[in-house]
């Protein structure tokens, strides 16, 4: 009888303990419909906002809700100077706890540390990195059948080996990074620059 009990228990635990969250993904205008969702084992509930500026004006603001590892609770930007992305979190681990929007990142002051970024025809400016932008990044996308090539600060999650096939969807195949002041070597590009880049705001980090 006690075997049975324990098997019984060990059979439905992980469902009685399974963790209830909010789930709300943006479609392309940014609002969502909230619903719930019951998460895997070793996540979170978690709210995720990334707000992107170009020119220091606010251009984008999305807020997505769901299941979150514990490696994606963190905070993150990218920089291409003409625009920048802030992505914040918030992660919680109680039934439905994420009924609150993450925060909204802010622009941090310079960190000292600089990059080449692109204006349109060539890569050989200087930009100076804010906040936790600790790597250069270089990319291409494709725009209208031309490459474009973008460079610019970012931080370590922008770059790390967990993210880099959702960063790749977003903002181009060819994504490298490197530390180190103006690593992401200048080079020209003829493609202008536009201000499409409203890089990262689809970014799904709760998948």
């Amino acid at each position: 009888m006690q075997i049975l009990v324990l098997i019984l228990g060990i059979v439905l635990l992980p469902r009685a303990c399974a963790l209830k969250c909010y789930e709300c993904t943006p479609d392309l205008s940014g609002s969502c419909t909230q619903t719930t969702k019951e998460c895997p084992s070793n996540t979170q509930c978690g709210s995720v906002r990334a707000t992107s500026y170009a020119g220091g004006l606010k251009v984008a603001d999305f807020k997505e809700k769901g299941c979150a590892a514990a490696e994606e609770c963190v905070q993150a930007s990218i920089n291409f100077g003409g625009s920048q992305t802030l992505i914040t979190t918030k992660c919680c681990t109680s039934d439905l706890c994420n009924s609150q929007d993450a925060p909204e990142g802010s622009i941090s002051p310079p960190n000292g540390k600089k990059c080449f970024y692109c204006d349109g025809i060539h890569c050989t400016n200087t930009l100076k990195c804010n906040g936790d932008e600790d790597h250069c990044i270089s990319t291409a996308v494709t725009v209208e059948g031309q490459k474009v090539t973008l460079k610019g600060c970012a931080s370590k999650l922008i770059c790390s080996e967990t993210q880099s096939a959702q960063i790749s969807a977003i903002i181009g195949e060819e994504v490298n990074c490197c530390q180190g002041d103006l690593c992401n070597s200048a080079s020209s590009t003829s493609v202008s620059l536009l201000l499409f880049v409203t890089p990262l705001i689809t970014l799904v980090l709760f998948s």
